[in-house]
């Protein structure tokens, strides 16, 4: 796969702090950036409005095709907009019962030929930073720079609580935790686009480190 621009991909699990570490490379180095989840979480949030069953395959797939999702990031900020049909919904995305139906909704392999295609769009022509679960293997294969980041279990949940809590997001850890769970059983042992680390990706375990350390590890390794 040709790249026009520098594209650098980070891949790992839920709460291993992807979207964080990319939103701060992004800044720091006048990167574009794109987080593929919330691209996942629009179209989740849609079926939910429409009634759709995330198991009912076809209906979701339908539902894919017709739907336009639109992402907008601000470099002066960090802060990125996603736009469900025209449609402001980059709060209503975070809420726990959209969350709970993004893995399920994610897994269909017709929804992630969809979500790649736009994936593909919105970094053509641009230095990128993409943020999921396959960029480096599925959507970037050939990314100029590859990381996975991991972290215990316990210290993934630890941080999602926090952040629902700083949203004002009533959850309870145990949900949480269970979500987390699921997420990373279903993520990892799906047929379509599995969760996995390459072998040329860098392993970074965040669980002990802050987020300043791993921004900085990141971005050494970019410029090395």
């Amino acid at each position: 796969m040709t790249q026009l621009k520098p594209i650098v991909a980070i891949d790992g699990p839920a709460g291993s702090g992807k979207s964080t570490v990319a939103r701060a490379v992004a800044r720091k180095l006048g990167l574009f950036y794109i987080d593929t989840g919330a691209m996942y979480r629009a179209l989740a949030l849609k079926a939910r409005q429409e009634s759709i069953d995330p198991d009912d395959t076809a209906a979701v797939i339908a539902l894919a095709r017709r739907t336009r999702i639109d992402l907008s990031y601000d470099p002066q900020n960090g802060t990125l907009r996603v736009k469900l049909d025209g449609h402001d919904v980059s709060e209503d995305i975070r809420k726990p019962e959209i969350t709970e139906h993004v893995s399920i909704i994610a897994r269909i392999k017709e929804v992630r030929d969809v979500m790649v295609g736009l994936q593909r769009k919105l970094a053509e022509g641009r230095r990128a930073i993409l943020e999921g679960r396959d960029i480096g293997t599925v959507v970037f294969p050939d990314a100029y720079k590859k990381f996975f980041l991991d972290a215990a279990c316990e210290e993934r949940v630890r941080r999602r609580y926090l952040e629902m809590k700083e949203k004002n997001i009533p959850v309870e850890h145990e949900r949480i935790q269970t979500d987390i769970e699921t997420r990373d059983r279903i993520d990892s042992t799906r047929a379509c686009a599995p969760l996995k680390r390459m072998p040329d990706a860098v392993y970074i375990d965040t669980t002990r480190m802050t987020i300043d350390e791993v921004v900085a590890a990141v971005i050494a390794e970019i410029n090395r």
